[in-house]
């Protein structure tokens, strides 16, 4: 999928979202391109996971098992990891939202004013083990002119 059709796919559901929780739609929008390789990725295609999101032990839903690239000690190494599954994209969307919303670890990223600093906050609180990760985010956000859909927040 072409990130434009990827973005309109997603676009109705996110601002939605934002509107509830505070979770700006750029954020929601390039964390999912970036997770899911605009889609394409085999976590998205095989479990509609558009974010990442691994099975931990409070997870009650279905999984799967695949390989994921972690940094670890200074390198990328390869590691199966198990993953949520999803019945579709809105459930992954869904499931998301009440992740950040629920651990405590992210509470930060809600104090902040604009979507880089949210992405920066998501980053620091270890979201992801890629130590680019926030710039990654955020490239994808303007490269793609998300953050208009949070109102103008630069």
């Amino acid at each position: 999928m072409n990130p434009s059709e990827f973005i309109m796919r997603l676009t109705t559901a996110a601002v939605a979202s934002s509107k509830a929780t505070g979770i700006p739609a750029s954020i929601t929008i390039a964390q999912a391109a970036l997770e899911s390789a605009w889609g394409e990725s085999g976590l998205a295609r095989n479990g509609n996971n558009l974010f990442g999101i691994k099975a931990d032990s409070l997870w009650r839903g279905q999984t799967l098992t695949m390989n994921t690239k972690e940094f670890i000690k200074g390198q990328w190494v390869v590691v199966p990891a198990l993953w949520r599954k999803y019945p579709s994209w809105q459930a992954s969307l869904d499931d998301h939202t009440a992740f950040l919303k629920r651990n405590p670890r992210y509470k930060a990223c809600f104090a902040c004013a604009s979507a880089p600093a949210f992405a920066r906050a998501l980053a620091q609180a270890g979201y992801a083990t890629d130590p680019a990760y926030a710039d990654k985010v955020i490239d994808v956000m303007k490269q793609h002119n998300l953050m208009a859909l949070d109102g103008g927040a630069a």
